[in-house]
C-alpha cells in the first residue's frame, strides 16, 4: 500500500491560482501545466500561495 500525497478528488478540482490552468501531481508537489509554477504538498494540504505571499 502506497502513501497518498493528496486525494484524487481534490486533485481533480484544483487549478493554479495565478493562471487558472490544471495542475499535475509530481512527487510531493503540484506543477501547473500552464505557467510551470510548483506548489508543495504538506500533510496532504497543497500550499498554493502566489510567490509574493509565501
Amino acid at each position: 500500500m502506497t502513501e497518498e500525497v493528496i486525494s484524487r478528488e481534490l486533485l481533480e478540482i484544483l487549478a493554479c491560482p495565478i493562471c487558472k490552468r490544471d495542475v499535475k501531481l509530481k512527487g510531493k508537489e503540484l506543477v501547473c501545466m500552464g505557467c510551470g509554477r510548483r506548489y508543495p504538498i504538506v500533510g496532504e494540504i497543497p500550499h498554493m500561495l502566489p510567490d509574493e505571499l509565501r
